[in-house]
């Protein structure tokens, strides 16, 4: 695209400071000052922003009709250049001076006033939020995704029967939708948590300036409600070096990670030989290049791994800004490279874990097979507390028979009717249906356990949680 008024500018010719220095920055300073390569990205939100504040400024008598609109039509003129592929030169410090640049080869001199009360601290806080508003919302969108592939999942495993772990050993039976749901409700929490984070984000701090706030007379409400914000910074020291939100934020992704990384746990578990409950789908496994017969779920593992990374993203900000003195300072231009970085992951994340999920299918008889008599010693305990025994005394009791057991190198229910007995005078003869998965499990119809009838209402609390907004 021709720019609309004269020659571009030459490099080295256009900064947005500058003035009171009689010479340019040495070269080793410019190489780390630079920080295009991170928040160009940010881009079609600084072009939002400033057409904004340039109608802004024409509300408030700083700008004619007319200097709007020529400043107005060199950013959609701007835009569609970049959109189109225009790179930053090696001058553009960051991707506001490359916009500010491209403005005036569009617009001429009267891009110069777009800049007027505002601030790159007060610019970037804003073009940051933004950005980070959208991307929450995307996000949102991909956390669900995974959500529906759980719930179909777990409807498909409502009538499975399969062991339930703690510290690693078979502990009691649960049914498998009951599992799954499991993974649904800390997402659920996340998405929560997005959304909080989302919401103090929506925060405008455009008309904070540098720190004192802006000289004109903007009306930063009206600004805000063009921009989506829902409200306004209150104090502009505080606004230009806040980077709460993004905290927030990562604080949320590092937990998604976390429950991500739980999930993709478990089944790599189940999916090993010696566990054997799932079996992964071709599109998301890989082979060896030496072992021809191993599929390995690398989607899994890589979930798993990534999830020191978001957790390294948040210790990195926090790190970053404990010890700031308040108002903005350079450091805080390392906020966008762990919210990129952790947002990046996470966006890569979701639809390969999603994808693996709903790729593997479950070997309902070898879970059922797992499931032992032995699992069902808790129920024997409270079989016993129902004919009014104290459940110490039926804890011990029941302890008794699983060491016979043991001893015998038998289940529970391989033992003879006489060692219940022998344990405790009120084991009746109907004792042996206590250790039927399927009796334990309907003993549990209490909310949140595994009853069947249990089940199917936090079948349908998902589903309804997947249709509510947040």
């Amino acid at each position: 695209m021709t720019p609309a008024h004269g020659k571009k500018h030459e490099a080295g010719s256009h900064k947005l400071w500058g003035g009171r220095f009689s010479g340019g920055p040495h070269p080793a300073l410019d190489a780390v000052n630079r920080s295009i390569a991170v928040d160009f990205r940010l881009w079609p939100h600084d072009v939002r922003l400033s057409k904004a504040w340039a109608a802004a400024l024409a509300h408030a008598g700083v700008l004619t009709a007319r200097e709007r609109a020529q400043i107005a039509k060199g950013l959609d003129a701007v835009a569609a250049r970049i959109a189109d592929g225009e790179k930053p030169v090696a001058t553009d410090e960051d991707v506001h001076t490359m916009i500010d640049r491209l403005l005036h080869e569009e617009a001429g001199a009267g891009a110069s006033r777009l800049h007027t009360g505002r601030s790159r601290n007060d610019q970037v806080a804003t073009a940051t939020r933004l950005w980070t508003m959208e991307t929450c919302d995307a996000l949102d969108v991909l956390i669900v995704s995974l959500q529906r592939v759980m719930v179909a999942q777990a409807a498909r495993l409502e009538r499975s029967v399969m062991p339930a772990y703690t510290h690693l050993q078979r502990a009691q039976p649960v049914s498998g939708a009951h599992w799954m749901l499991s993974h649904f409700w800390p997402l659920q929490r996340d998405r929560e948590r997005l959304a909080a984070a989302r919401a103090h984000t929506a925060s405008l701090p455009l008309g904070s300036g540098a720190i004192a706030g802006s000289a004109f007379p903007i009306a930063r409400a009206r600004l805000a409600k063009s921009l989506g914000f829902s409200t306004i910074s209150q104090n502009s020291i505080d606004a230009v070096g806040d980077r709460d939100f993004i905290a927030e934020v990562l604080f949320t992704l590092a937990l998604v990670g976390a429950h991500l990384s739980r999930l993709a746990e478990d089944l790599i578990l189940f999916g090993s030989s010696e566990f054997a409950f799932v079996r992964y789908g071709d599109g998301f496994s890989t082979g060896s290049s030496m072992m021809p017969q191993k599929r390995n779920p690398d989607a899994l593992e890589l979930a798993r791994g990534s999830s020191a990374r978001m957790l390294g993203d948040l210790v990195a900000l926090l790190a970053t800004i404990k010890g700031l003195p308040s108002g903005y300072n350079k450091d805080l231009q390392e906020d966008k490279r762990t919210l990129f970085d952790a947002v990046d992951g996470m966006t890569l994340l979701l639809p390969a874990v999603a994808g693996s999920l709903e790729a593997l299918t479950f070997d309902a008889d070898r879970m059922k097979a797992a499931v032992t008599s032995t699992m069902m010693a808790t129920d024997l305990a409270d079989y016993l507390v129902r004919k009014r025994v104290t459940f110490r005394e039926a804890h011990g009791a029941v302890g008794r028979l699983v060491r016979e057991a043991e001893e015998k190198h038998c289940e529970l229910g391989a033992l003879p009717f006489a060692s219940f007995r022998a344990a405790h005078a009120e084991f009746g003869t109907d004792v042996m249906l206590e250790l039927s998965p399927l009796t334990s499990l309907g003993h549990r119809e209490i909310e949140g356990g595994t009853g069947p009838n249990a089940v199917k209402r936090q079948l349908a609390a998902a589903r309804a949680a997947l249709r509510a907004n947040i």
